[in-house]
């Protein structure tokens, strides 16, 4: 097969430039989306990023209802297997339960991508239904980081991370209920924000109210990319529990320009969490390079009881996720979920999910509020708060205490395990404040390590203008130039 360019010319171009190309008529969509699936054949015997490549859209982009005048019109774009359901398209949730679930709807968001001119062309890899911190089930599938196999992308949206990273689209779809965009794309190399409450739709059959943390988004590899889709994706859709929001300027314009002088806090000591030291020294260079740009950087914390948070975000995450179990049981009309469908933690969370009582949301809800409090208090007095991405460097493929396979008999146990690696990103999902992850720094071993800034509620903006002061201050190098190892023009 002839490919419309070379792969180096392909990594050159990220989203938005492949929508300008299109729009001069210089590259067709079918064009980008057959280099696209050609690049998926390239690298996914390695890393196993890709689930489904969808053959007719690649053949036919307005298939679907792809809308040829929009600002993103022609670029081909992967869904994580999980959230927003495209009509007709298996989803399957990283799961052996799920195999042959088919959506009977395109979702709000899908439809607000099609508009963009996204063309949905296949489905990314995802821990079962999401849960855990890496998509590394051997009975599915096992996700390999691209920087290096032996390592894991982390997840959830860990597909994403290492499609984007290794070269087959410039841009893809993530989810975030603790840290799901953020940390693949700190351990990939990527661009990853997690927008704020009321911005990108779960709609019509979930709202931020009903699961509290979970927000969308993709993953990138330029400021701008990011800044595009947010602009052509976000909005309610009808009947919303609670309003969306619009900024004042778009995202595209107000990146064109610097912030003023910030007053930015660094931290890792994070209720009873701490980095590693040299986790601890990238963010401390992270720091000195942004008083290089002109802002004041301190140590500051949020005066929040970190402890009580941790331990409502467990609540939350077992109570959401018991029910999600639940209801996908009833549909099947099962009493519980089986042992060879099911991961042995989904199962334990089921169990100490199913029968927990109001009472105790009610204590959760009230955690939340207090600590959302706390954290808009903090951003009184501060911009911007930054820490490192996780407090440990990534694991190896076949960590399995952080897996959903493990077998751990403790869920409370296994949950306090999970905060002390992914210490620094969930309670911006508790707080429903934005948090962005940007690949300024590097491992030992190597793979590149996201620095993690947070903003106050709305604040996506500034996060979005921070990144591209520093992306233009690095000459577009982030990654410090470097591509991984495998890539589509390795």
């Amino acid at each position: 097969m002839t490919l419309a360019m070379s792969w180096d010319e392909w990594t050159s171009h990220d989203a938005v430039g492949l929508a300008e190309r299109v729009r001069k008529g210089e590259l067709s969509a079918a064009e980008l989306a057959r280099q696209a699936a050609a690049g998926v054949q390239k690298i996914n015997p390695a890393v196993s990023a890709v689930v489904e490549v969808f053959e007719d859209v690649v053949a036919d982009p307005l298939k679907d209802g792809l809308n040829p005048q929009g600002p993103l019109a022609g670029v081909p774009f992967f869904m994580k297997d999980l959230g927003p359901t495209l009509k007709g398209r298996l989803q399957e949730q990283g799961s052996l339960f799920m195999r042959g679930n088919r959506g009977s709807q395109d979702a709000w968001l899908t439809r607000q991508m099609r508009k963009a001119g996204l063309n949905l062309i296949g489905r990314t890899t995802t821990p079962e239904f999401g849960v855990c911190s890496s998509a590394e089930n051997p009975a599915v599938y096992v996700t390999r980081n691209p920087w290096n196999t032996d390592y894991t992308t982390c997840g959830s949206s860990a597909g994403t991370a290492a499609a984007v990273a290794a070269g087959v689209v410039p841009l893809s779809h993530a989810t975030d209920g603790g840290g799901s965009i953020r940390i693949p794309a700190g351990f990939n190399g990527n661009i990853g924000l997690k927008p704020s409450r009321g911005v990108l739709s779960i709609g019509p059959n979930l709202s931020d109210i009903t699961g509290y943390v979970s927000t969308q988004g993709c993953h990138s590899r330029t400021v701008r990319d990011t800044a595009a889709f947010i602009d052509a994706c976000r909005g309610g859709a009808p009947g919303e529990f609670m309003p969306y929001w619009t900024p004042a300027e778009p995202y595209m314009q107000l990146i064109q320009r610097d912030p003023g002088k910030l007053r930015i806090a660094l931290s890792h000591e994070w209720g009873d969490y701490r980095a590693t030291p040299d986790i601890v020294a990238e963010l401390e260079k992270a720091g000195r390079f942004l008083e290089g740009l002109g802002h004041q950087v301190e140590w500051a914390l949020p005066q929040a009881d970190l402890r009580a948070a941790f331990a409502a975000q467990t609540t939350c995450y077992i109570s959401n996720f018991a029910q999600v179990i639940n209801g996908l049981l009833a549909s099947r009309g099962l009493d519980r979920p089986p042992a060879d469908l099911f991961e042995p933690i989904n199962i334990r969370i089921w169990e100490a999910g199913k029968d927990l009582s109001y009472t105790e949301r009610h204590r959760m809800q009230g955690v939340f509020n207090s600590t959302a409090r706390a954290f808009g208090e903090f951003f009184e007095d501060w911009d911007i708060i930054l820490t490192p991405i996780t407090a440990k460097p990534t694991p190896p493929v076949g960590t399995t205490e952080y897996l959903t396979i493990s077998d751990n008999p403790d869920v409370l146990d296994w949950f306090d395990n999970l905060w002390k690696f992914f210490s620094y990103t969930p309670l911006s999902n508790l707080c429903g404040i934005p948090g962005i992850s940007l690949p300024m720094a590097s491992q030992d071993n190597g793979l590149p390590f996201g620095i993690h800034a947070q903003a106050r509620q709305a604040n996506d903006g500034l996060l979005l203008q921070l990144a591209a002061q520093i992306e233009r201050a690095l000459g577009g190098r982030w990654n410090d130039g470097r591509r991984p190892g495998v890539h589509v023009a390795a």
